[in-house]
This record gives structure tokens, C-alpha cells and sequence, in this order.
């Protein structure tokens, strides 16, 4: 996970994570003192409408949430592809779409290789049929990215990830992430996964 956020202080309050999938956006959030990351909702996704980010950015002004963490999938040797640039592209939005709706929240890319398959994991360690994960393994899996930020907030004493930066003339976001197609090596959320 990158530090070349702020140095320092970091939000106190009310945090969401978001795992950013080709079909699916899983959401979760945590208490007001940081300590646990809850799965919260799944929202279908609209890379042509941002539907999905309005419903984030309207949950966020609900919650006076402080904070976004959205996964950055990374291969196992650090390396980013489509589906980092998707949820990197997603994070502009999501960045643009918040300063339109005047929110000051910082939204902040962290690694989060494994994450979905952890989230499996857990579900099927839960007692979960295989066939009903697809229904929560997405929020669950923000819930493992939201964990992993704030539990290295506290012990770094740090802001962790990389800062989204929206550009001065974003007031109003002018396009919509771009999904690539995938090349068939490159699994999207349901099958990939988050470092903790």
C-alpha cells in the first residue's frame, strides 16, 4: 500500500470502501471510530450512466462519510492492469462526482490484491453455498479493503493509499470510466483478489 498521501493527520469518522468489478460494485463502510469494516451494499454496474457512483456519492453525503477507499487490483507481482485502470478510472469519477455534488471526501486507491478471494473464503468458512456468494462477495470484499486501510491508518499513524486528484475543471466529470474488454487473463471482481 502506498503512503504518499498526506503525511500526518488522517479523517477521523465514518469510512466507505468500494470494490469496482466489470458487473458488480461492492460497498462497505465502518463506524464512526474506525474499527470495523461492515459489508453494506452491492450495486449493479452502469459504466455508461455512473449510476453506481451517484448511489456511493449519495451514501457518502448520507453518512458524512470522511473517507473513500477504492481497491487498486494489482497482480501478485505489483503490476497494474485493466483492472487497475478500471477501478483507477472509476476513483476520477467517483473523485469528480463528489466536488460536483460539493462534498470535500478524499477518495484514496489502496492495493488490494486477493481481496475477492478472501472474501469467498470467508463466506464458504461462514457456511455460505458457493451459489449465493455472488449476491454479497463484492461488499464483502470492499469490507476486506476497508479493514486493510484503516487498520494500517492506526498503525502507521498515517493517511495510507494513493490521494485521487480531481483536476480544477472537473466540476462537472465529462466522461464516464472506460471498461475494457477483458483479455481473458484478466478475471474481474468475482475471481480476482486483496493483500491484507
Amino acid at each position: 500500500m502506498d503512503s504518499s498521501t498526506n503525511s500526518g493527520v488522517y479523517p477521523q469518522g465514518i469510512k466507505l470502501g468500494v470494490d469496482v468489478g466489470t458487473v458488480r460494485v461492492g460497498v462497505a463502510i465502518c463506524d464512526p471510530d474506525a474499527i470495523l469494516a461492515t459489508p453494506f451494499k452491492t450495486v449493479g454496474r452502469d459504466a455508461k450512466k455512473n449510476s453506481d457512483v451517484r448511489v456511493v456519492v449519495k451514501l457518502a453525503a448520507e453518512l458524512s462519510a470522511v473517507q473513500i477507499f477504492v481497491g487498486l487490483p494489482r497482480t501478485m507481482k505489483g503490476e497494474e492492469r485493466s483492472s487497475a485502470q478500471m477501478a483507477t478510472q472509476y476513483a476520477d469519477v467517483l473523485a469528480a462526482e463528489l466536488l460536483r455534488a460539493g462534498l470535500d471526501v478524499p477518495v484514496n486507491l489502496v492495493d488490494e490484491r486477493l481481496s475477492t478471494v478472501t472474501a469467498h473464503r470467508n463466506l464458504h468458512e461462514a457456511g455460505m453455498s458457493s451459489k449465493n456468494h455472488r449476491k454479497v462477495v463484492d461488499q464483502v470484499a470492499a469490507a476486506g479493503i476497508l479493514q486493510h486501510a484503516i487498520d494500517m491508518q492506526k498503525a502507521r499513524g498515517t493517511d495510507v493509499g494513493r490521494r485521487v486528484q480531481v483536476p480544477a475543471q472537473s466540476e462537472k466529470p465529462s466522461s464516464a470510466p472506460t471498461l475494457q474488454a477483458a483479455s481473458g487473463s484478466e478475471p474481474d471482481s468475482s475471481t480476482r483478489g486483496l493483500q491484507l
